[in-house]
């Protein structure tokens, strides 16, 4: 197969398995999925959704997440791992919303990656997810998978954005980052991994990985 239909052989094998992709994190506005995406790094998305309806519960918005001490939102974190650093975080961003974007999540990048413990990733998936701007999100499934399928060589997540944004078509990014997440979930597992169950692995995937 040529790298164009390999390609193609992805999106149509995601769009048959995921027609409708639901976005992994709960939340109810660009706010809130802000913080989930804040404390999804390194902890699973299905910790995140136990406890972000604690932390919603008492402030889902910056006016309500600043009345709150930063020891008061770590308490409330802790199983999400790094709630130093990501509680000292949600309470600075939320102080810089009200400050500069009138309590409002900002639709740009450079604001985005401007607020503290937010990185490109988290930009990404909030200018993605929130507003429906074209990003490409690289979490350690897609990661994995590009590097599985030959689609990228795996040497860092930044090379495997860009790989992603120059082989996928602009409009798809959106739907398929989160296709690609589920699949490697499901199919794809970086452990207990079994070739059978993938089939794009198996029929795409580079020599090391399908011998």
């Amino acid at each position: 197969m040529t790298q164009k239909e390999r390609v193609t052989f992805v999106i149509n094998t995601l769009n048959e398995l995921y027609p409708d992709v639901p976005v992994p994190l709960d939340h109810k506005d660009a706010y809130t999925l802000l913080i989930a995406v804040l404390l999804s790094a390194q902890c699973t998305d299905v910790r995140v959704n136990q406890i972000t309806p604690l932390l919603f519960a008492k402030a889902d918005n910056p006016y309500d997440m600043v009345k709150l001490s930063v020891q008061e939102i770590q308490d409330i974190i802790r199983p999400c791992g790094l709630s130093p650093m990501k509680s000292k975080g949600i309470y600075g961003l939320s102080q810089i919303l009200i400050e500069k974007h009138n309590g409002e999540v900002p639709q740009s990048f450079e604001d985005l990656e401007a607020l503290p413990a937010v990185g490109h990733k988290t930009a990404s998936v909030v200018m993605s997810q929130a507003f429906g701007v074209p990003a490409f999100p690289v979490d350690t499934h897609i990661h994995r998978l590009m590097h599985r399928w030959n689609l990228s060589n795996g040497k860092n997540i930044v090379q495997t954005e860009k790989d992603a944004k120059r082989l996928f078509p602009k409009e798809l990014w959106n739907k398929l980052h989160l296709q690609i997440i589920w699949y490697g979930r499901e199919y794809s597992p970086a452990r207990g991994w079994n070739l059978e169950k993938d089939v794009i692995t198996r029929t795409i995937g580079r020599k090391e990985f399908v011998k």
